[in-house]
């Protein structure tokens, strides 16, 4: 069965059944619908934080790259943004924020507080966010302009459409390199011992 044209064209018949066909690798496919639907949960903690909102507003738009979904709830979330310095304080927070979110997740340090400490050469301050969860990209700035961060979201996009899901590597939790990196919960709770954190002053009350 198929649809006769007008008399202009006299006895021509279009099948109803196309010919073209697309073809992909499994890969490319689950990647590019990562890549553009990456749903962020904010950990704003300084001015860098001020940047991403502007990020997200009207001017600079984060919609365009399927991010306007914030998600305040880490199960909910597959890419951590971390926006400022980070004390001590903190690390535990950040770790079970990493922890409670499912794979595959991906983490954006943002500014130069977050990525080595920036300014803040204190024992208060953790120099780089790197030692206590896995970083997928740095943005360097004190603070990085929203422009810097989109960028950013551009290269994690591109890391992740290089990804493969059969490397068995890509999403171990807990990877622990011989200098101490992506430290396990109870390294970071000992770490932060003279510093307490959010939910007691000292970690031995």
């Amino acid at each position: 069965m198929g649809l006769t044209l007008p008399d202009g064209g006299a006895g021509t018949e279009v099948s109803t059944m196309s010919p073209n066909w697309v073809t992909t690798r499994l890969d490319f496919l689950s990647n590019w619908g990562r890549a553009n639907s990456l749903w962020p949960m904010p950990f704003g903690t300084a001015c860098c934080a001020i940047e991403f909102m502007a990020s997200a507003a009207s001017r600079f738009d984060l919609a365009r790259f399927g991010m306007e979904r914030m998600s305040f709830s880490p199960r909910q979330a597959d890419v951590l943004i971390c926006a400022g310095r980070l004390p001590f304080k903190l690390a535990p927070v950040i770790r079970k924020i990493w922890d409670q979110m499912p794979q595959p997740k991906w983490a954006i340090s943002m500014g130069a507080c977050a990525s080595s400490g920036g300014i803040f050469d204190t024992y208060t301050m953790v120099q780089g966010i790197d030692t206590i969860i896995p970083v997928d990209v740095y943005v360097p700035g004190c603070p990085p302009r929203p422009e810097g961060l989109i960028y950013g979201i551009q290269l994690l996009q591109k890391k992740i459409k290089g990804e493969s899901f059969l490397d068995r590597d890509l999403r171990e939790e807990h990877l622990l390199r011989p200098d101490g990196l992506f430290l396990p919960a109870e390294k970071i709770d000992e770490v932060s011992e003279p510093f307490g954190n959010s939910v007691h002053q000292t970690r031995s009350a």
